[in-house]
């Protein structure tokens, strides 16, 4: 009866581990592809418009509130530069993204050394 309740105890923990790294190999593909998306959908011709049109209208809201021009123009500019700072911010997350092979690596070594720990590989062998 212990070796049964000993089995099924470690039968979980392989089952667990298993589980794991489903979870973080998914992770480790659908993230980068998810920044990808938010990327592309920055980025996108319409986007773009959206970008324009808000700049054109905080200007006129600028000019129309009796701003001097090059006051107007500056503010404008920098009310830009937050949706590209966004933007370089998303780049520069995508570009980490694009090292998940490596994560991956590091993840699959973490779990085979938790197995290890509770010498779920030895018996993972004899299984085979």
């Amino acid at each position: 009866m212990l070796e049964r309740k000993a089995k099924n105890r470690e039968k979980s923990s392989k089952e667990e581990a298993e589980e794991v790294k489903e979870i973080l190999s998914a992770v480790s593909t659908e993230i980068p592809a998810l920044i990808k998306n938010i990327i592309a959908s920055v980025f996108s011709e319409e986007a773009g418009r959206n970008m324009g049109k808000a700049a054109a209208a905080f200007y006129k809201e600028l000019k129309d509130s009796g701003l001097p021009n090059d006051l107007a123009l500056k503010m404008t500019e920098d009310y830009m530069k937050t949706f590209t700072g966004f933007g370089d911010i998303l780049k520069r997350i995508g570009k980490v993204g694009s090292l998940s092979p490596a994560i991956q690596v590091k993840i699959e070594d973490k779990i085979a050394e938790k197995m290890k720990e509770k010498d779920l590989v030895e018996s993972d062998k004899e299984d085979r």
